[in-house]
């Protein structure tokens, strides 16, 4: 049986920093299970919640367990579940019946639970750290590279920003057959991409400007790369919104409507999706940077986040706590 207590970040408010609470280990409820936290990957929007007074809108509770990326082992499960059974490995849709972090204590904790319905299995060989991230980011750039962008084979395509998500939004891109043109101002990550097959790569967005793309994906969000964006594309070509970089962007109405452009805001995405990045993830298709951090450094991980110091993405190692 799980122990009685256990550590656990916790958000007390915007503008106050995280705080490690002792807390109860929760018991699933009929039709919810109980994982073993594994792994949990660190995100931008753990920065939001911290920052941000209007992200307060959507957290239910004061303190919440932070953490929405979260791969783990069932280890208890309620009694009207049928599909799952302890000792599965598990990925959590952050995006499902509620969320957590938001509607329910998140990951940063030794034992997370989650109703079995948003319960993704993790295929055998892939690791802890790669399901975790799987489950937010992979399935971000997923849903916006094939489901809204709907890139397949045949297409021009722009990236803008190679972060986390765009990593695997230029690497999903050209697995599924397209021209991928991507732009990011940061040497070490052109030099990373180098190895993907892309079309080409440029240090500005800008210099996507005039190439006639399909479709454009922006996971920067600057306000300048949309407007680039929009110049990229070719005429009736599609925008594809993700990235959160600025507030707000100043876009020529002229030029957007000379573009005829489809301008499309893309956020999260299904667990179709989760299940998608799942499979690519285990066939190598996608290869996300990794770094790993242990339970103790997550407040100085999401420093680091804030700080623009991350190149891919950061994932706490849980296990054994």
């Amino acid at each position: 049986m799980p122990p009685e207590q256990m550590s656990a970040w916790q958000w007390t408010g915007t503008g106050r920093p995280l705080r490690l609470h002792q807390v109860p280990v929760p018991r699933p409820g009929p039709d919810e299970v109980l994982v073993a936290v594994r792994a949990a990957g660190l995100c931008h929007s753990d920065v939001g919640e911290l920052d941000e007074p209007s992200w307060a809108e959507n957290i239910t509770r004061n303190p919440i367990t932070l953490g929405h990326e979260i791969a783990g082992e069932v280890v208890l499960v309620g009694q009207d579940v049928r599909d799952w059974t302890p000792g599965d490995r598990v990925g959590v849709h952050p995006l499902g019946r509620t969320v957590p972090g938001y509607g329910r204590d998140g990951g940063y904790a030794a034992f997370h639970v989650a109703p079995a319905v948003d319960l993704v299995a993790v295929p055998d060989g892939l690791s802890d750290e790669l399901a975790a991230v799987g489950t937010d980011a992979g399935m971000t750039s997923h849903h916006a590279v094939a489901v809204v962008a709907g890139v397949r084979r045949g297409m021009r395509v722009g990236i803008i920003g190679l972060g986390g998500l765009g990593q695997l939004g230029a690497q999903l891109a050209v697995h599924l057959g397209a021209e991928v043109h991507a732009a990011d101002s940061s040497p070490a990550a052109l030099e990373l991409a180098a190895s993907w097959g892309l079309a080409a790569t440029y240090p500005a967005a800008e210099d996507l400007r005039g190439l006639g793309l399909d479709a454009v994906i922006d996971f920067a969000g600057f306000g300048t790369t949309t407007e680039a964006a929009v110049h990229a594309i070719k005429v009736g070509g599609d925008v594809v919104l993700v990235g959160l970089g600025a507030t707000l962007t100043t876009l020529t109405t002229a030029d957007v409507v000379h573009q005829k452009a489809r301008i499309h805001g893309s956020s999260g995405g299904t667990r179709a999706d989760v299940e998608a990045v799942y499979r690519h993830l285990a066939e190598g298709v996608l290869t996300p940077v990794l770094e790993r951090i242990d339970f103790a450094g997550i407040p100085a991980g999401i420093e680091r986040l804030r700080a623009g110091d991350v190149r891919g993405r950061l994932v706490a190692d849980l296990r054994g706590r």
